[in-house]
Order: structure tokens, then C-alpha cells, then sequence
């Protein structure tokens, strides 16, 4: 791939025939007739500093992470639950991620008596996913701010904001956050529903850029949940992110590789709530 418009065109074109192939069997208005009927999912509650802990069999970047047959999604998200994750991504995307919805609906199950939503990640092109995520239980979903266009991105939040979703909108560079910005302005009723993240991989080389997260941390709104995705990999990184002044934290390839995940998602939590308490009685002081 020659840029990072390359990636997000090429996973744009794959969602999009994805969602029409599944139109074409189950018209959307069907899945709003099932999604009537459903149980509220859990809400995103935050505190000083959480964690979205995500299960993700593939990497772009990485490659394998976890063999989808040797993999048990329920029992995964409940250890990530239990570690004290305020909510779970699951992956759906199948082509890099070895993702499905499949994934996301036992995810679900697993998590709807503890009280943990999911979020569904993936490349969403249309307000229809958005639909399919909830119908398989999500109570999230995952918006890329410059991967749409502002008329297609505003109707995909604004169907799951209708359906209580939480939405996080993913920035990669300020042009993003100003967008970032202006979305969440005009949505200022609904901002308990909306975060924004900052992704730091390179685009093109799918890598982690150092520095990214820290750079563009005070461009970010400061009346939304403000979220550091990718490059957190040690309780270390998530205190080093909470004194940046992010909320919470993304985690995904470091705790799929961790011997003992929860372990790790405890040390994240209580690292970076230390830094984050001591971030505000300093700023109260």
C-alpha cells in the first residue's frame, strides 16, 4: 500500500460489500424490528482512569495473535470484565482481523450479566452496521473520523446515539480532531454517549508512531471521554498516557499476547489511575 488512504479505501470497499451482501439477505428494517424487542445493552461507565480492553485475534501489523479455533471469546471478555475493563472491543472485521459478528454476539452474552458493554470495531460504512452491532448485543461502536464522508459519518453516528451506543470517534491528526471538534459541539446533549481517540499508527505502515499520543492530547475536547488507542502495551504506557490527559485506554495486540492478561489489565488500571488522581488533586490544589 502506498498511503494510509490506500488501507482505509481498501477497507472501506470491503465493509461496504460486506454490509450490501447482508442488506440484500436482512433489510434494515428487520433488524430495527428485532432491536425493538431487545434488552437494553450496559452502559459505559467511566471513572478517573479505565480501560477498553479488546479482543483481537489478528493484527495488521503484528499477524496472529490468536488462532480463531484455539480462541474462546466469552471466557476472554470476562477475564477482561473481571480485571475491572470498562468495556470490551471486539473485533468483526474478517478480511485483516480474522473478526466476525459471530464473535461479537457471544462476546455479548458473555458480558450482559456483568454489566460490561461491547464495542463492535470495525471499518462501519453505514448506519446499517451500526444496526447489526446492536442487534448482536454491542452497546458501542467505532466511528473513523476520515474515513467517510461527513454526510455518511453523521448518519452513522447519529443512528447509534438514537440507539443509545456509545460511538468512539477515531482521529489520526488534528484535521481529524477539528472534525472531532465540531461533531461533538453539535451533538452537546448526547456528549455522555461520545469519546474521541487518538489512533497512533502510521497509516501506511500500520506501525506505532512514538509521540502521536502525547502531541495531539491537549488538541482533543475536554467535555468528552478522551481515549489513547494503540501503543499502551505496559502499565508504564497507561500511566505515561494518563498524565498526557487521556481518560482511558485502548489496549488490544499487549493484552491478546499477555500470559496473564488480567494481570496486565490490573497493573494498567492501577497505574494510571495513580497518575490520574494525582493529576487532579494537583489541579484542585
Amino acid at each position: 500500500m502506498s498511503d494510509g488512504a490506500d488501507f482505509l479505501g481498501t477497507m472501506a470497499s470491503r465493509s461496504r460489500a460486506r454490509s450490501l451482501t447482508a442488506q440484500a439477505v436482512t433489510p434494515a428494517r428487520e433488524l430495527r424490528a428485532r432491536i425493538a424487542h431487545l434488552q437494553p445493552a450496559p452502559s459505559l461507565t467511566l471513572g478517573r482512569f479505565d480501560l477498553i480492553a479488546e479482543v483481537k485475534l489478528r493484527s495488521p501489523a503484528v499477524g496472529l495473535l490468536k488462532p480463531a479455533a484455539e480462541e474462546d471469546v466469552a471466557a476472554r471478555v470476562a477475564t477482561y470484565a473481571q480485571a475491572g475493563a470498562a468495556a470490551v472491543s471486539i473485533l468483526t472485521e474478517p478480511t485483516r482481523f480474522d473478526g466476525s459478528l459471530d464473535d461479537l454476539a457471544q462476546g455479548c452474552r458473555a458480558l450482559g450479566p456483568l454489566g460490561v458493554p461491547a464495542m463492535r470495531k470495525d471499518f462501519l460504512v453505514d448506519s446499517y452496521q451500526v444496526l447489526e452491532g446492536r442487534v448482536a448485543g454491542a452497546g458501542g461502536v467505532l466511528a473513523i473520523l476520515r474515513m467517510l464522508p461527513r454526510a455518511d459519518l453523521e448518519k452513522l453516528i447519529d443512528t447509534a446515539l438514537e440507539l443509545r451506543m456509545f460511538v468512539l470517534l477515531e482521529a489520526f491528526d488534528e484535521r481529524d480532531i477539528e472534525l472531532a471538534h465540531e461533531l461533538v459541539n453539535a451533538r452537546r446533549a448526547q456528549r455522555d454517549l461520545l469519546l474521541v481517540g487518538v489512533n497512533c499508527r502510521d497509516l501506511a505502515t500500520l506501525q506505532v508512531v512514538p509521540g502521536r499520543l502525547d502531541a495531539l492530547a491537549a488538541s482533543l475536547p475536554h467535555d468528552v471521554r478522551r481515549v489513547a488507542e494503540s501503543g499502551v502495551a505496559t502499565a508504564q504506557d497507561a500511566a505515561r498516557v494518563a498524565a498526557a490527559g487521556y481518560d482511558v485506554a485502548l489496549v488490544g495486540s499487549a493484552l491478546m499476547s499477555a500470559a496473564d492478561p488480567a494481570a496486565l489489565a490490573r497493573s494498567m488500571l492501577t497505574e494510571g489511575r495513580a497518575v490520574a488522581r494525582g493529576a487532579r488533586t494537583g489541579a484542585g490544589a
